[in-house]
C-alpha cells in the first residue's frame, strides 16, 4: 500500500492494485463527502454517517462504525478537518449520554478545501463558493482566478485543487491555509508543466489553427 505522509490518506493507493484507493481511503472520502453535502443534523453523527454508507455498500452500520469512530476521532477532528457542530439530545440509553447528548459535525474551511479535491464530488461549484465565502485578503487572488477558470474548465480548475490537496496530504506541502497554489510551484509536476504549455501554445495560435487543434483533440478525447 502506498501511503501518505500525514494520517489522510484520502490519496492512498495499493501497490499490487495500480491506482485503485485503500479501504481507508474510500471511507475517510466517504464522511467528507456526507459532511459536505448533509443539511440533516441526524447524518452527521458518528452513527447516522455508519448507516449512510452501510447503506450504499448494503452492509451492517455496526461493521463500519468503529473505522468511522477512528476517523474522526483519530484524523478529521485533530487536524481541523471537521468540526462539533452541535448536539443532539437523546431518549432513550443512559441518563449522562441524554444529557450531554450525540455530537455531530460539520467541515470547516479546510475540510471544504479537501471535499473540492474528491473527485465525483457533485456540489463542487457550490462548494467552492462557500471555501471562498470565507476568504482572506491573500486568497482574493485565486478566488478570482478560479470563479473565472471554473466557467471555461471545471476539469482543468478541479485538478489544480486537487493537486494541491494531494500534495499537503504527501508533505509536500506544510498548510493547507492560507490558500496559497503558489506553493506548487515548488513542486517538480509535469502534469501541471504539460498543461501551462498547452495553454501558453494555444493562445498564440491563429483563429483557424486553433480550430484544427480542437477538431483533433476531439478524435483523441
Amino acid at each position: 500500500m502506498v501511503k501518505s505522509s500525514t494520517k489522510l490518506a484520502i490519496f492512498d493507493t495499493f501497490k499490487t492494485k495500480g491506482n485503485e484507493l485503500t479501504g481507508e481511503a474510500n471511507r475517510q472520502r466517504e464522511i467528507i463527502t456526507i459532511l459536505a453535502n448533509s443539511s440533516n443534523s441526524a447524518e452527521k453523527t458518528r452513527t447516522g454517517i455508519s448507516q449512510k454508507m452501510a447503506k450504499k455498500q448494503g452492509i451492517g452500520w455496526k461493521n463500519i462504525y468503529s473505522g468511522i469512530f477512528r476517523d474522526l476521532d483519530e484524523i478529521l477532528l485533530p487536524m481541523n478537518i471537521a468540526q462539533e457542530e452541535g448536539r443532539l439530545p437523546l431518549k432513550r440509553g443512559p441518563k449522562a449520554l441524554q444529557e450531554i447528548g450525540i455530537p455531530y459535525y460539520h467541515l470547516t474551511k479546510k475540510g471544504i478545501l479537501i471535499a473540492l479535491s474528491i473527485s465525483g464530488e457533485k456540489n463542487r461549484e457550490k462548494l467552492l463558493k462557500q471555501f471562498f465565502s470565507e476568504s482572506e485578503p491573500a486568497e482574493k487572488e485565486f478566488e478570482k482566478i478560479l470563479l473565472n477558470l471554473i466557467n471555461a474548465s471545471p476539469s482543468f480548475t478541479y485538478s489544480i485543487i486537487q493537486k494541491y490537496v494531494k500534495a499537503f496530504c504527501e508533505n509536500k506541502i506544510k498548510d493547507l491555509l492560507p490558500f496559497d497554489l503558489s506553493k506548487l510551484k515548488e513542486i517538480s509536476d509535469d502534469s501541471l508543466m504539460i498543461q501551462k504549455e498547452i495553454l501558453s501554445a494555444f493562445v498564440k495560435l491563429s483563429k483557424l489553427d486553433r480550430e484544427k487543434t480542437i477538431g483533433f483533440l476531439d478524435k483523441i478525447t
